[in-house]
């Protein structure tokens, strides 16, 4: 009765009142976690540092997984200036729960205050998407008062650090080349960072990542930008044998979504489970070394193109296969920097690609690309396979300048992002 009791005072903000009820519980039951970390947090606001310490050491022994206890325990610590034991106490609330938002953005201060700036940057982040994740900080009215400076702080200097850390990515090539080569890579950053608004020159598209601006705009690219086209479309024929020889076996096949429910939020089918699956050449930036010894004309091919090199990200090069019925609902891409690529190899019937609401009929051995920053989606309707051949390469209107600095970029905001993650 009197937890329930000093709970219920708690969250009607009467504060004075609760901490009596929870000494009462206390009294009561002197092993109550609950009891321990309120009773503590009021020592500690009335300046009683040791009883707050106390008090929050008993209720992480009590409770040694009460990643709770842990974070107060360590603000406790922090108040009092004993930085190292502050330190350890946020950093075992997030070993107990690594998505602790509010003990995250404490460390991320402590950090700071002790000059490890690297370090800082990464928990900054992380905290603000899991909080944001969950709907948390996103704006004034989502934070709480008495965290709102800290959570200001941690977006600008989020914001300024990852400036500092991607800008330093390409300097090399400032010096070499001059600023003025890197213009549109650095308006590319301002978007990129919300420094800048992206304006679209075509109000269709709508990159999910990272918009390039004062790229010639278009949901299919014109053939003139693409020199290279004639040479592989002369190839065809032996492109295709090649895909026939590997295409009746499933060894060297993947799906590409890898998880049952990217593929059920993705493909519909009519009558058969609809199913689409890529003989890789290059994954996420990775060569499928085996599949290119297997289609060896084809691997040539590919290796004279411009394909979109990022370590970890690009290019993905692959037979596509949608089985009969497969239909792949409108999506979005990543960015305009890059173009997609189709030859089609085996196109049956009633067949399509559509792109920003303009519908293309493949054409087997013709070459066609598209931007797909714009929604775009494919079907096979029928009752056969259909094929084509996928290959990222820059955006042809990029310079060699740009796409050196881009891809610093991009794999620059892939570590970055890793780090996070695996703070």
């Amino acid at each position: 009765m009197r937890l329930t009791e000093a709970q219920s005072l708690l969250r009607e903000g009467r504060l004075a009142e609760a901490e009596r009820a929870y000494e009462c519980v206390l009294e009561q039951t002197p092993e109550n976690v609950e009891a321990l970390n309120v009773v503590g947090l009021a020592a500690s606001r009335r300046g009683e540092q040791q009883r707050a310490r106390e008090l929050l050491g008993r209720a992480t022994t009590i409770d040694p997984a009460d990643a709770r206890s842990w974070h107060h325990l360590g603000r406790i610590e922090d108040v009092a200036g004993n930085f190292p034991q502050a330190e350890a106490a946020y950093r075992q609330a997030l070993r107990l729960d690594p998505q602790f938002f509010l003990a995250r953005l404490h460390l991320a201060a402590l950090l700071e205050r002790s000059a490890h700036e690297d370090q800082c940057l990464v928990h900054y982040a992380r905290a603000l998407r899991d909080a944001q994740a969950g709907g948390r900080w996103l704006n004034p009215d989502s934070t709480a008062p008495v965290v709102r400076p800290l959570v200001e702080h941690a977006v600008l200097t989020v914001r300024s650090g990852q400036r500092t850390l991607y800008a330093n990515l390409f300097e090399p090539l400032v010096e070499r080349y001059g600023r003025e080569e890197l213009v549109r890579v650095e308006r590319c950053l301002r978007v990129y960072l919300e420094e800048e608004a992206p304006s679209y020159p075509d109000p269709r598209q709508r990159p999910t990542f990272l918009f390039f601006p004062g790229l010639p705009t278009s949901a299919y690219l014109e053939r003139a930008a693409f020199p290279w086209f004639e040479r592989i479309e002369e190839q065809y024929a032996t492109i295709r044998a090649e895909l026939l020889r590997v295409l009746s076996s499933s060894q060297g096949r993947e799906r590409v979504f890898t998880s049952d429910e990217l593929a059920s939020a993705n493909l519909r089918g009519t009558g058969a489970l609809p199913s689409w699956d890529g003989y890789y050449f290059y994954r996420w930036g990775v060569r499928r070394d085996d599949n290119c010894l297997s289609c060896p004309a084809t691997a040539r091919a590919l290796e004279s193109l411009p394909l979109c090199r990022v370590r970890e990200h690009g290019p993905e090069v692959l037979f596509s296969v949608f089985t009969p019925g497969t239909h792949l609902l409108p999506h979005r891409g990543v960015t305009n920097a890059r173009a997609v690529v189709h030859l089609p190899l085996i196109v049956p019937g009633d067949c399509a690609l559509k792109v920003g609401g303009e519908i293309h009929v493949w054409q087997e051995g013709r070459l066609v690309a598209f931007d797909d920053t714009y929604e775009h989606e494919a079907w096979n309707r029928s009752s056969e396979v259909r094929v084509v051949l996928i290959v990222d390469v820059w955006n042809p209107y990029l310079s060699e300048v740009e796409t050196a600095a881009l891809r610093a970029l991009i794999e620059g905001i892939g570590d970055f992002r890793k780090a996070v993650t695996d703070a």
